[in-house]
Formats: structure tokens, sequence, C-alpha cells
């Protein structure tokens, strides 16, 4: 039996057997989905992700019509030359969240939005095409050249857009740590990280299912210990 072999019936055990973990499973990625997804949608989901840190998600979902409207569909184009007093009139817009370093990072985030797609063919193009193996090269880039897309945000926006992904939470480092990788105590290192991505590709290839199906699994397998 596999090591994952192992994970996944604990996670089935866990969770009331096979058919209700794979009920929690979520959607199949799907590449050529994410490869014809619009910028538009790309530069909202970052916007979405960012202005969640920090705030209850409910709240924002709440508004979240208002941010359409405010930011003019997210349009990466149009928003690279909104003038500056545009950006402005948005700190005291009540249709959104009045978080200026976050509305702020809408401007970033459409130049870079338009930089991908000036280097793929779209901004979709360049996240599908990214190697799987190198999931961590991808939250990488999304660190340095984006804005306020590092650590869990720059994750959950990718598992967003339907990129195949593995998510570092808690839960899924203890599953980790259990299977005998050698984490350090905070699992954020680089040296982590190339631990993480090499058990990730393994069990890949053992398994044949999407990365995203395996940090699922993987996270309902096991409970991080308590502080």
């Amino acid at each position: 039996m596999s090591d994952f072999d192992i994970i996944r019936q604990r996670a089935e055990q866990r969770k009331g057997g096979a058919d209700a973990l794979k009920a929690m499973l979520p959607a199949m990625p799907d590449n050529e989905a994410l490869r014809a997804l619009p910028d538009d949608r790309i530069l909202s989901q970052m916007t979405r992700r960012i202005f969640y840190s920090g705030f209850v998600h409910k709240v924002i979902d709440n508004k979240w019509p208002g941010f359409e409207e405010a930011f003019d569909g997210f349009d990466p184009a149009a928003l690279n030359i909104a003038p500056d007093e545009y950006w402005h009139d948005l700190t005291v817009d009540d249709r959104i969240v009045k978080n200026g370093a976050k509305i702020m990072s809408v401007r970033a985030n459409a130049a870079f939005v338009r930089a991908l797609a000036n280097e793929a063919g779209s901004a979709g193009a360049f996240f599908a095409d990214w190697p799987r193996e190198d999931h961590i090269g991808l939250l990488e880039a999304l660190s340095k050249r984006g804005n306020r897309l590092g650590g869990a945000t720059g994750q959950y926006f990718l598992r967003g857009i339907g990129r195949d992904s593995f998510i570092m939470t808690s839960d899924v480092l203890a599953c980790l740590r259990d299977a005998g990788v050698p984490l350090s105590a905070s699992g954020t290192s680089k040296k982590d990280q190339q631990l993480i991505q090499q058990t990730f590709n393994r069990w890949a290839q053992e398994t044949e299912l999407p990365l995203t199906y395996l940090s699922r699994i993987c996270g309902l397998s096991i409970d991080a210990p308590k502080e």
C-alpha cells in the first residue's frame, strides 16, 4: 500500500466513507477552462482573494456586485489607463470596502495581468501552461510579480480560478509530517517547499490524481495539533 492509499483510507474513515469523502472534493481542475478564462475574471478573483484577507468573507461577498461596478468589471486595459483621480475616488466609494492599500493593489495587479497576457496570450494561458510539477515556482512568481498575492492569498487565488494546485493549510502540513516528510516547525522554508512539491509530485505519479484532490484528501485525513 502506498503512502497516499493510507492517507485516503484514513480520510474515508474520518469522513464517513468513500462516497462521503468524494462529495467533499472540489471540481476536477479543467486546464482548458482556465486557459479560456478572460483576463478580467482573473483580476476579479485576485482582488476578491486579497480583500478576503482580514475581512469576514460574507462581508466581501455581499458587497461584490458593488466591487464589480466600482472597478469597471475589472477590465485590466481600462484600469491600466485610469487616472490617479479614479483611484482616489475609490477610497471613499461606499460600494466597496474602503481599504486604500488593497484598492491600490488592484491597480498594480491590473498591470500584472496585462504583462502576463503579453507574455502568454492571456493570463489564463499563463496559469494553465505553468508546469504542475513546479507549483511552488508559480506561487513564488505570484508573490514576486503580483501585489499582495503571497502566502495563502496566492494559493487560494489559484484554487479559485481552477488551477490544479495544493494548498499548504495547517492540516495539510500535519498530514505531510505524519507521512514522514521532515518539515521544519513553520513548514514555510524554501527547503520545506521543495519537500512538499516533491511529495505531491510523487503522490500524483502514484495515484494519477490531480494536486487539488491530493491536497484536499490530505487535509481531510488529519487535524493539525492545536497550540
